[in-house]
């Protein structure tokens, strides 16, 4: 199991525009047969997103997987593509799904709303922090706990202690810098699937 996380850029041309989100990604053992699980780390306003959890409905993760997919895929094509086209008929915000119903423009309004307070650059870089410094607080009182990096629930949400390491990359219809957790014995951990590691790109430099 490996996990790190990316910085996604909202796609241009939609209410998300402005907004950078921290994404955390989880590498199951079997990938790239069987998906990868992501959850947003900073708060989205969106139908098909779980505003506290960060979990996200959809398909092509969730259900209709394959192994020709690559990671890339995610934030250039399928996420990008969430954020254009919500389905409020298979909500895990209601109150985003029935906004956007009754009335888009305030939808709209509401989506900027986030971003602005929840989605800035600064807030990508922080997402997650104050639950390290919390579970490191409880781990001081209660010095026989176990700790566990990387704290996760079954929509593969949660946040990885460690340093990371910026990997830019541009995608069309979103902008991405992974950040990799690890030691560096790690760095090749997901070269079935392309140089990930490498420094100057995330699989492979995408055209503007």
């Amino acid at each position: 199991m490996s996990e790190f996380f990316v910085k996604f850029h909202g796609p241009a041309e939609t209410p998300f525009a402005k907004g950078v989100w921290k994404i955390h990604v989880e590498l199951p053992e079997q990938f790239p047969y069987k998906s990868p699980s992501i959850g947003f780390m900073n708060k989205i306003f969106h139908p098909n997103i779980d505003e506290l959890s960060g979990s996200v409905c959809l398909d092509v993760i969730n259900q209709t997987w394959s192994p020709m997919f690559e990671l890339i895929n995610i934030f250039e094509i399928f996420l990008p593509q969430l954020l254009r086209y919500p389905n409020p008929a298979d909500p895990l915000n209601g109150e985003a799904a029935a906004l956007l119903m009754r009335d888009p423009k305030a939808y709209a309004k509401k989506v900027e709303s986030y971003v602005d307070r929840y989605a800035t650059p600064e807030d990508a870089d922080q997402a997650g922090e104050d639950d390290e410094e919390d579970s490191d607080d409880d781990e001081a009182d209660l010095p026989l706990r176990k700790k566990t990096n990387g704290q996760m629930n079954g929509n593969g949400n949660g946040h990885s202690n460690g340093n990371t390491k910026k990997i830019n990359g541009d995608a069309k219809n979103g902008n991405v810098e992974e950040e990799e957790n690890g030691d560096s014995d790690e760095e090749d951990k997901m070269s079935d699937m392309g140089e990930l590691s490498d420094e100057d790109d995330i699989m492979g430099k995408m055209d503007d």
